[in-house]
């Protein structure tokens, strides 16, 4: 099949719609279950190369999460604890595969902005990944295969409709790619950047000092950010992102963005967060709506009388502001990568606040002499990549 009609574009007026192969060749995806759309059809495209390049750079399965054309989370499939299985609502599932893991990791890091998500996997589905998919609510998934109990799960889903992708991983596209705006066409080499560890060789801070697994989230970071919409910032630990801040003007409202996120994630681990006694009729995305408010600066509106009672058991005592600092001081290690240099050391001073230590960037602001002092003042590691990451 050479073309696919599709009911219409981003919006519901921008008709006539479809995808299509201009070279005559057949299309690389077959289209299992339902009618994806036009936005799904980018998520899809979009999320597929971001798991199949982490796939390549760590060798291990991997997920991503995505809306509206950037990831809301991207994982590797390494095992989950018990506080973060609790906090990814699938401590009731048992072991779980590795490629589910990386879903829950990709799926939990920003719950909120997961919701309604289109799924990428780089790794046949299997029944464990579908059986988690399915309790999500969640737009499609998109997998080089599903075995025959995964396809029967997700076919399951949504009345039936929830659409499946099954797309070929042989499949190699044209090294030009284009676009149209406003009827005329951009045309630009693909960005084939491998991100492995000579991009990330150059450590232009008095600590040199790189483990294994830092090296491996900072790859995690870039390719992640290769897929965001810019500007872009991406905080990663132990194999996940953990804040993404995709499309805005300033760099820092980025890193204040995906630090937020950070923290947020964080936050959902303390004792103060999984001591919550949620009534049981509380679906999962409105325990997520209603720890979102409980830790941030509008708490009252789920705790006041008349509120607290249709959420919980029993009333929690407000999460103060000491106390939610006094926890996040305990979050270290993170790795933070960047799609463009950090024009000024406050984006450090920020990444700091939320246990930043390993940085990649490509670097070539006339201040990186004062970023990297920043950066030595905190004794994190910073490496300078040389490569910008934009992705529009």
């Amino acid at each position: 099949m050479n073309e696919m009609e599709l009911k219409y574009g981003c919006n519901p007026n921008q008709k006539p719609s479809r995808i299509y192969m201009t070279d005559g060749s057949e299309l690389p995806v077959r289209v299992l279950n339902g009618k994806p759309g036009y936005i799904n059809f980018l998520d899809a495209f979009n999320g597929w190369q971001l798991v199949k390049e982490l796939k390549a750079a760590t060798g291990l399965p991997a997920a991503a999460s995505f809306k509206h054309v950037s990831p809301a989370g991207a994982a590797v499939g390494l095992p989950l604890n018990d506080t973060l299985a609790k906090i990814y609502w699938v401590d009731d599932l048992g072991g779980l595969s590795p490629l589910a893991c990386a879903y829950a990791r990709a799926r939990g890091a920003d719950r909120m902005s997961s919701f309604g998500d289109f799924v990428s996997l780089s790794d046949v589905c299997d029944k464990d990944t579908a059986k988690l998919i399915k309790r999500e609510v969640s737009d499609g998934t998109i997998a080089p295969g599903y075995t025959d109990e995964a396809l029967e799960i997700l076919k399951s889903k949504k009345g039936g409709n929830y659409n499946v992708i099954q797309i070929d991983p042989d499949y190699i596209p044209d090294p030009i790619e284009r676009k149209q705006v406003y009827g005329i066409t951009f045309e630009q080499g693909r960005n084939e950047l491998e991100i492995n560890n000579e991009l990330l060789s150059n450590i232009v801070t008095v600590n040199k000092n790189i483990p294994d697994s830092a090296l491996t989230d900072m790859k995690i970071a870039l390719i992640t950010l290769k897929y965001t919409q810019s500007n872009s910032v991406c905080y990663v630990k132990d194999g996940q992102a953990i804040g993404i801040g995709a499309g805005q003007q300033s760099r820092i409202h980025c890193t204040r963005l995906a630090g937020s996120k950070a923290d947020n994630w964080f936050l959902r681990q303390s004792p103060q967060v999984l001591d919550l006694q949620f009534v049981d009729t509380l679906g999962r995305a409105d325990r997520d709506n209603t720890i979102d408010v409980y830790i941030g600066d509008e708490y009252e509106d789920v705790l006041r009388d008349g509120e607290w009672q249709k959420r919980f058991k029993v009333r929690p005592e407000i999460f103060t502001r000491e106390a939610k600092k006094a926890w996040l001081t305990s979050l270290q290690n993170v790795t933070l990568g960047s799609d463009a240099f950090f024009p000024f050391s406050d984006n450090i001073e920020r990444a700091h606040k939320s246990g930043v230590r390993y940085i990649a960037q490509p670097g070539g602001s006339v201040r990186d002499d004062l970023v990297i002092e920043c950066c030595d003042k905190y004794d994190m590691v910073m490496t300078f990549t040389g490569i910008r990451l934009f992705h529009h």
